[in-house]
């Protein structure tokens, strides 16, 4: 019972050390755009896979509604106009270049003959972690708020709520990831929607568990084994 006792103590000074950022990780609420300030979170959309493509040109029936997906080498085929490149490419310029080689095979007439669309965007996405009952990779549509966000994951009871936080990684190694805490209690509870940041592309919102479910979650880590062998020792006798 001694071992038993110190092990929870040990384990719960590393969970308690271990459930916040540090003061100097939470960034500065402007680096996180809020919903009345701006429109929209991305200037350009990428075509990536497994985005869908639709192409329509009513006056082709051949090459009309044709809709393939990209494939995982960035590419797309369509009956008659051959393969295009476009990973990586906006839509404008994938539109370009689908349009230009239609043009030498076809008859083409007006000022916009040729309306390429995405009909799935399936490659921007953003992450629900943590402590939530619908957790995984969301779809990113570019007005996507953190309050809906948390809303539609549903955290759970071992939910930390007042430490939910977006945690925006960095392309760039040298800097640091911005973490910022979003306040979901007040949030909720007094509709202080001031922290209801809009989410980019590939931001992780984290729900913690709380402190008694965290130091419940590593005895059980630790006592699992135990109790199995305990179970195995006493079988064999």
């Amino acid at each position: 019972m001694k071992i038993v006792g110190l092990s929870i103590l040990v384990f719960a000074c590393v969970v308690l050390a271990g459930c916040s950022p540090s003061a100097s990780s939470i960034q500065a609420q402007k680096a996180f755009k809020m919903p009345d300030k701006v429109e929209v979170t991305s200037e350009n959309y990428l075509i990536r896979p497994p985005d869908e493509i639709l192409l329509n040109i009513p006056t082709i029936a051949e090459i009309n509604l044709q809709q393939q997906r990209v494939r995982p080498d960035g590419r797309i085929s369509f009956t008659n106009l051959g393969e295009f490149d476009i990973a990586g490419k906006t839509p404008q310029q994938a539109a370009d270049m689908i349009r230009e080689r239609a043009s030498k095979l076809y008859t083409m007439a007006g000022d916009h003959p040729l309306d390429m669309r995405i009909s799935v965007f399936g490659s921007a996405v953003y992450y629900v972690l943590g402590e939530v009952q619908r957790p995984g990779p969301k779809p990113y549509t570019g007005r996507d708020m953190a309050l809906k966000a948390v809303s539609d994951a549903y955290p759970t009871v071992m939910a930390w709520k007042s430490r939910i936080r977006v945690v925006r990684p960095s392309a760039d190694p040298a800097k640091k990831p911005q973490i910022f805490e979003i306040q979901w209690g007040k949030m909720v509870s007094y509709g202080n929607t001031e922290k209801n940041v809009l989410l980019q592309e590939g931001d992780i919102i984290y729900a913690p568990p709380t402190i008694l479910a965290s130091i419940g979650m590593k005895l059980e880590e630790f006592i699992r084994p135990v109790g199995r062998a305990l179970f195995a020792v006493s079988a064999t006798d």
